[in-house]
Protein backbone atom coordinates (compact mmCIF):
# COMPACT_ATOMS: atom_id res chain seq x y z
CA UNK A 1 0.00 0.00 0.00
CA UNK A 2 1.40 3.37 -0.97
CA UNK A 3 1.98 6.16 1.50
CA UNK A 4 -0.84 8.18 -0.06
CA UNK A 5 -3.31 5.30 0.30
CA UNK A 6 -2.30 4.83 3.93
CA UNK A 7 -2.98 8.51 4.58
CA UNK A 8 -6.32 8.29 2.78
CA UNK A 9 -7.42 5.24 4.75
CA UNK A 10 -6.25 6.82 8.01
CA UNK A 11 -8.36 9.90 7.31
CA UNK A 12 -11.38 7.81 6.32
CA UNK A 13 -11.07 5.64 9.44
CA UNK A 14 -11.02 8.67 11.76
CA UNK A 15 -14.27 9.95 10.23
CA UNK A 16 -16.11 6.63 9.73
CA UNK A 17 -19.11 5.18 11.51
CA UNK A 18 -19.40 1.47 12.31
CA UNK A 19 -20.70 0.42 8.90
CA UNK A 20 -18.11 2.48 7.06
CA UNK A 21 -15.34 0.86 9.12
CA UNK A 22 -16.48 -2.57 7.93
CA UNK A 23 -16.55 -1.34 4.32
CA UNK A 24 -13.02 0.04 4.72
CA UNK A 25 -11.81 -3.33 6.02
CA UNK A 26 -13.30 -5.06 2.96
CA UNK A 27 -11.62 -2.53 0.66
CA UNK A 28 -8.28 -3.00 2.39
CA UNK A 29 -8.53 -6.80 2.19
CA UNK A 30 -9.29 -6.56 -1.54
CA UNK A 31 -6.34 -4.22 -2.01
CA UNK A 32 -4.06 -6.67 -0.20
CA UNK A 33 -5.35 -9.51 -2.40
CA UNK A 34 -4.26 -7.47 -5.42
CA UNK A 35 -0.87 -6.89 -3.83
CA UNK A 36 -0.50 -10.61 -3.07
CA UNK A 37 -1.29 -11.54 -6.68
CA UNK A 38 1.16 -8.95 -8.02
CA UNK A 39 3.88 -10.19 -5.68
CA UNK A 40 3.18 -13.80 -6.65
CA UNK A 41 3.44 -12.97 -10.35
CA UNK A 42 6.67 -11.03 -9.74
CA UNK A 43 8.08 -13.94 -7.74
CA UNK A 44 8.58 -11.78 -4.65
CA UNK A 45 7.86 -14.28 -1.87
CA UNK A 46 8.50 -11.82 0.99
CA UNK A 47 5.96 -9.26 -0.24
CA UNK A 48 3.53 -12.09 -0.99
CA UNK A 49 3.74 -13.36 2.60
CA UNK A 50 3.33 -9.82 3.94
CA UNK A 51 0.22 -9.28 1.83
CA UNK A 52 -1.22 -12.61 2.99
CA UNK A 53 -0.57 -11.63 6.61
CA UNK A 54 -2.36 -8.32 6.05
CA UNK A 55 -5.37 -10.02 4.46
CA UNK A 56 -5.59 -12.33 7.44
CA UNK A 57 -5.31 -9.33 9.76
CA UNK A 58 -8.29 -7.70 8.04
CA UNK A 59 -10.24 -10.94 8.35
CA UNK A 60 -9.43 -11.18 12.07
CA UNK A 61 -10.70 -7.64 12.58
CA UNK A 62 -13.89 -8.48 10.70
CA UNK A 63 -14.40 -11.62 12.81
CA UNK A 64 -13.74 -9.68 16.01
CA UNK A 65 -16.40 -7.12 15.06
CA UNK A 66 -19.19 -9.71 14.89
CA UNK A 67 -21.93 -9.90 17.50
CA UNK A 68 -22.35 -13.66 17.50
CA UNK A 69 -25.69 -13.60 19.32
CA UNK A 70 -27.32 -12.81 15.95
CA UNK A 71 -27.85 -15.45 13.27
CA UNK A 72 -26.56 -13.22 10.48
CA UNK A 73 -23.28 -12.85 12.39
CA UNK A 74 -22.95 -16.64 12.50
CA UNK A 75 -23.35 -16.73 8.71
CA UNK A 76 -20.80 -13.94 8.24
CA UNK A 77 -18.37 -15.80 10.49
CA UNK A 78 -18.60 -18.85 8.23
CA UNK A 79 -17.88 -16.67 5.18
CA UNK A 80 -14.91 -15.03 6.92
CA UNK A 81 -13.54 -18.43 7.93
CA UNK A 82 -13.90 -19.61 4.31
CA UNK A 83 -11.98 -16.55 3.07
CA UNK A 84 -9.29 -17.18 5.68
CA UNK A 85 -8.96 -20.82 4.54
CA UNK A 86 -8.70 -19.79 0.90
CA UNK A 87 -6.01 -17.24 1.71
CA UNK A 88 -4.11 -19.83 3.73
CA UNK A 89 -4.35 -22.30 0.82
CA UNK A 90 -3.05 -19.61 -1.54
CA UNK A 91 -0.07 -19.06 0.76
CA UNK A 92 0.57 -22.78 1.12
CA UNK A 93 0.22 -23.76 -2.54
CA UNK A 94 1.29 -20.43 -4.05
CA UNK A 95 -1.96 -20.45 -6.05
CA UNK A 96 -3.76 -17.32 -7.28
CA UNK A 97 -7.01 -19.26 -7.84
CA UNK A 98 -7.60 -19.44 -4.09
CA UNK A 99 -7.12 -15.68 -3.86
CA UNK A 100 -9.79 -15.27 -6.53
CA UNK A 101 -12.22 -17.36 -4.47
CA UNK A 102 -11.59 -15.06 -1.52
CA UNK A 103 -11.95 -11.99 -3.74
CA UNK A 104 -15.38 -13.07 -5.01
CA UNK A 105 -16.77 -13.42 -1.49
CA UNK A 106 -15.27 -10.15 -0.28
CA UNK A 107 -16.47 -8.20 -3.32
CA UNK A 108 -20.06 -9.33 -2.76
CA UNK A 109 -19.91 -8.51 0.94
CA UNK A 110 -18.34 -5.12 0.21
CA UNK A 111 -21.11 -4.29 -2.27
CA UNK A 112 -23.76 -5.26 0.27
CA UNK A 113 -22.18 -3.14 2.99
CA UNK A 114 -21.89 -0.20 0.57
CA UNK A 115 -25.68 -0.27 0.24
CA UNK A 116 -26.13 -0.49 4.01
CA UNK A 117 -23.65 2.36 4.46
CA UNK A 118 -26.01 4.88 2.86
CA UNK A 119 -28.70 3.98 5.42
CA UNK A 120 -26.44 4.23 8.48
CA UNK A 121 -26.58 7.84 9.64
CA UNK A 122 -24.81 7.26 12.95
CA UNK A 123 -21.95 9.43 14.16
CA UNK A 124 -18.29 8.52 13.59
CA UNK A 125 -16.91 5.93 15.98
CA UNK A 126 -13.85 8.02 16.79
CA UNK A 127 -14.61 11.20 18.63
CA UNK A 128 -12.35 14.14 19.30
CA UNK A 129 -10.44 13.89 15.99
CA UNK A 130 -9.09 16.74 13.93
CA UNK A 131 -11.17 18.03 11.07
CA UNK A 132 -9.12 18.03 7.87
CA UNK A 133 -9.94 20.20 4.88
CA UNK A 134 -8.38 19.48 1.50
CA UNK A 135 -8.47 21.57 -1.63
CA UNK A 136 -6.49 23.29 -4.34
CA UNK A 137 -4.62 26.36 -3.18
CA UNK A 138 -2.82 29.14 -4.99
CA UNK A 139 0.05 26.78 -5.82
CA UNK A 140 -0.11 25.30 -9.28
CA UNK A 141 -1.86 21.89 -9.20
CA UNK A 142 -1.01 21.21 -5.56
CA UNK A 143 -3.36 19.73 -3.03
CA UNK A 144 -2.99 21.05 0.47
CA UNK A 145 -4.57 19.58 3.57
CA UNK A 146 -5.15 21.86 6.52
CA UNK A 147 -6.08 20.73 10.01
CA UNK A 148 -8.76 22.83 11.70
CA UNK A 149 -7.64 24.12 15.08
CA UNK A 150 -4.37 22.14 15.27
CA UNK A 151 -3.70 23.44 18.78
CA UNK A 152 -6.86 21.86 20.18
CA UNK A 153 -6.40 19.19 22.83
CA UNK A 154 -7.30 15.83 21.31
CA UNK A 155 -6.34 13.87 24.41
CA UNK A 156 -8.34 12.88 27.44
CA UNK A 157 -10.59 15.49 28.97
CA UNK A 158 -10.54 15.69 32.74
Amino acid sequence: MTKELKQEYTLRITQANKTQLITILYEMALLYIDEAKESMEAGNRTDFKNAIRRIQGCMCELMDSLHLEYEVAQNLLQLYLYVNREVAKAALHNDAENLEHARLVLEKLAAAYKQIESQDLSDPVMGNTQAVYAGLTYGKDTLTENAADPAANRGFCV
